[in-house]
């Protein structure tokens, strides 16, 4: 198991979720969880200056080494402008513990 983990979450407009994922694993995500959810609260402050942002939201969750994390990140803010506003938006977590993280690729079935 790697000894320096990370958990990058990203949230986007559930449109923007496919594109998010592609970039994740074309930048060497190991996997990718995602789920939906709805947003509340910045949509009605945003929606004064003339933006509309949809509720619907699509989760991501990719845990995945800290030498990758930042490429990983960088790859899902390109792919769907993360950086401009009413995008969504992202973290990455520390992770203190992991267990059953298997990344694949050396031939060998996970424990």
């Amino acid at each position: 198991m790697p000894e320096s983990m990370e958990l990058i979450t990203v949230v986007v407009q559930r449109k923007d979720g496919g594109k998010a994922i592609d970039a994740a694993l074309a930048a060497g995500a190991p996997g990718v969880t995602s789920f939906y959810g709805r947003g509340t609260g910045v949509r009605q402050k945003v929606s004064v200056f003339g933006m509309f942002i949809e509720a619907e939201k699509q989760i991501i969750l990719i845990a995945t080494t800290k030498d990758k994390a930042d490429r990983i990140l960088d790859a899902i803010v390109k792919a769907v402008e993360l950086d401009k506003p009413g995008k969504g938006f992202a973290y990455i977590q520390t992770i203190g513990r992991v267990v059953g993280y298997y990344e694949g690729g050396d031939g060998k079935k996970p424990d």
